[in-house]
Order: structure tokens, then sequence, then C-alpha cells
């Protein structure tokens, strides 16, 4: 009998750590260091229910930083198995760089169309290298208990926006706006690329900049500057050393009026504010103007190729792909709104009025990320630097429209 016992709990013990062997983690790269909670509550749970052999570790890093982590993790072969993919040629760069493996074939890519695919394959649309994930929303965010206080109205033209700001400045209880300049990024993402496409019109503008009948040097990309210049003094005091999540803070805690923001920060917002809050496009400049507005193919996620998960990986991408994880990932993360071809209801009423603006104005995607910046200088990087210059008035808007454009054409073919 002792015998039987031991052999018996020799077996059960073998068997156990023959399934602990079996499972597989997959760690997932991302720069999304915001939605942790969101990942591990509702999207991995909903996978891991249906993949008890596979378990999913969402390890993201801050959003100005991930660029250059995850290039040092990959270079060392340390990164995860799963890589966020940021639109265009960042994700391009690592698909050429042999770190992305090639998805084409994978099932779930059926799921959507070829203009949702297109901000992650090869220039020649030979491979697809990440499944699309969603598209986010430029505009503003604003305190409605704040405006119904100040009786401001939601302004629709340039003119009416520096009113309600004025305004605000002028009684003096709230900042105008929450952004800062110390992190760069926001001034060009919430500032330049947001108010930006009332002015070069969109695709019109985007498209004719790539194929050089367009320069940086025209009116239709330093009118935007313009306006940003005149931001500076709506900012509240010490916005220069102000960080993203300073900003973020300066919102939720009621003490800014309005947001330049992106519409990933509903989700974020709606867990931390407790006003009422309302969204309002980018105003155009004149009364009648046609109105645009940026809807950035902004996430998707791919396998890095040096995997050693990849049947795992490839499970999780093509569930990726599904109307579940469409359905799950837009009302976990209201803001992120789904490229699939899945018809996916929108539960929560910011996303919605965000979402809404799809049939109102023309869409399009932020003017740097497709083709113009794969030299040196690079114009996202650029434009980072000339949006906040501008906005400290330390750089005048034509000056800024001419360096960015003496930079492309010291590279780029169709501008010299």
């Amino acid at each position: 009998m002792k015998k039987t016992s031991l052999s018996a709990i020799l077996l059960a013990s073998s068997a156990l750590a023959g399934a602990a062997q079996a499972e597989t983690v997959l760690t997932i790269e991302s720069w999304r260091n915001d939605d942790l909670a969101l990942w591990q509550e509702k999207i991995i749970p909903a996978f891991e229910a249906q993949n008890q052999d596979i378990k999913i570790k969402f390890s993201p890093s801050a959003p100005a930083e991930y660029n250059a982590v995850l290039n040092a993790k990959l270079d060392a072969g340390s990164a995860g198995d799963l890589i966020t993919c940021r639109p265009f040629d960042t994700s391009l760069g690592l698909y050429d760089a042999g770190h992305l493996a090639n998805l084409s074939d994978l099932g779930g890519m059926a799921n959507f169309s070829d203009v949702a695919k297109s901000a992650w394959q090869s220039d020649d649309g030979s491979a697809t290298f990440c499944v699309p994930m969603a598209s986010v929303i430029h505009g503003f965010i604003y305190n409605k208990d704040a405006f119904t206080e100040l009786g401001l109205s939601v302004p629709a033209t340039e003119a009416e926006f520096f009113e309600v700001l004025g305004k605000i400045k002028e009684d003096g209880n709230y900042i105008p706006m929450a952004m800062g300049t110390n992190d760069q990024w926001e001034a060009a993402t919430m500032g330049y690329n947001n108010v930006g496409p009332n002015y070069w019109k969109g695709e019109e503008g985007r498209l004719a900049l790539i194929d050089g009948s367009q320069k940086l040097t025209d009116d239709a990309w330093v009118a935007p500057y313009r306006q940003l210049a005149k931001w500076g003094e709506y900012l509240g005091d010490g916005y220069e050393a102000q960080t993203y999540p300073d900003s973020q803070n300066l919102f939720t805690l009621g003490r800014a009026a309005v947001y330049p923001a992106g519409s990933w920060e509903i989700s974020g917002f709606n867990n931390l504010a407790d006003f009422e809050m309302g969204a309002f496009k980018p105003p155009v400049p004149n009364a009648g103007d046609d109105c645009y507005i940026s809807d950035h193919t902004d996430i998707a996620i791919g396998m890095n190729a040096a995997s050693p998960n990849a049947e795992a990986a490839r499970t999780f991408l093509d569930w990726v792909g599904s109307e579940e994880f469409a359905t799950i990932y837009a009302n976990a993360l209201p803001g992120f709104f789904s490229l699939s071809n899945f018809n996916v209801a929108m539960e929560d009423p910011l996303a919605q009025e965000f979402v809404s603006w799809r049939g109102e104005c023309g869409s399009t995607i932020r003017s740097t990320y497709q083709i113009l910046s794969r030299g040196t200088p690079n114009l996202e990087n650029e434009t980072w630097n000339a949006s906040v210059q501008v906005i400290k008035g330390e750089e005048s808007p034509e000056d800024a429209g001419k360096r960015l454009q003496d930079g492309l054409a010291t590279w780029y073919a169709p501008h010299q």
C-alpha cells in the first residue's frame, strides 16, 4: 500500500509538473501604461478563459520611452512575444529590420479592410505584420460644469475658441486649458495634428505633402502654428515644466476647463473626474468651413519574429481579429474605435460623441506618420520640438515651418 501510494504521488507530481511546463506565458510590449488594469481585468481573462494553456502578461512602458525601450529589448533579444504596433513607419521599420513576423496568412486578418491594414503593411502591400486594433480621434474634452458655471457655449470656430479661453482666464477660477510642453509630444499630437487638418484639408493636404506638391512653408501648414502661438497664455503658470500626467491631473481634479485630447483619455478620465465631461471637435478657422478630424489608425499588435512561442502568439493574435475582442476592447477602452468590419456598439456617451464626428467631418491621420519620418531629421520628432518652441514663443510659426521644410528637403526627394 505504501509503495502504491508513493507511486501515485510521484505520478501525480509528474503530471502536475508536465502541466506547468505545458503552460505558455506570452508577454505583451506596449506604450499604453494607463490601461494596465483594463487588460488585467477584462481583456486577458476573456482570452484565457478559452485558452487555459496560454497566459498573458501585459508589460507596458511610458509612451515617450516606448520606442527606445522596445528597440533596446529587441536588439538584446529580451523583448516580449507580442509587440504593440504604432502605425506606419515606426512599425514598418521594425518589420524591415526583421523584428516583426509576417501575419498575412492569419485567419483573423480577413476581418479588416485594406484601409485598416494599410498602417501596418509593407509599401507594396504584400506583407501585413500587425493585427489592427483601433483608431483614436482628436478633439477637446471639456468640463461641462465649468462651462455651465461660466455661461460658455461649445466653440465652433477658431475665434469662438479663443473667446471661450479668454473668458475662462478672465474669471480666474480655472486654468483655461491643461497642456504642458515638458514632454513635447503632446504639443504636436494634441496641438498641431489636432487643429491642423482643418487648415490643410485632411487627406488632401497630407497626401499633397507626401507627393511634394505642398510644402511645410505653405500657409496651410504654417497656419496651425499661428494658432498654437496663441495657446501659451491659456495653459497656466509653469506649463513649460508640466508633464503629461500633470496635465491629466489638472483636468480630472477640476482645476482646468479644457483639455486638448485624444479619445484614448476617455476611460481614464471617466474613472477620475467627478464632473460631467463633454467633447468638441477642433474648431474650424471660419464659419462655414468644412471640418476635418484626425481619426488616426493608432494601435495594432504583432508578433516578435524571434518569439519562441510563435504558435501560442498566433492563437492570441487570431483572437484579436475576432468580434469578441473588438467588442470587449472598444467598450473596455472607450475612445479606441474598432478598425474591424464588425458593427461594434458604443456604450460610453463621451466615446459616442467623438465617433459621431466621423459622420460630420473628413477623416485623416497624423501628417508625419506615413513616409515623411523615415529620414534624418525625423519629421515627427522635429514637429514635437517645433510645436513646443512656437507655443513658448521661442520660434515664429514661419521659422518653424521653414526649419521643418529645410530638414525634410535634405533627404526626401519629392521636396528637393
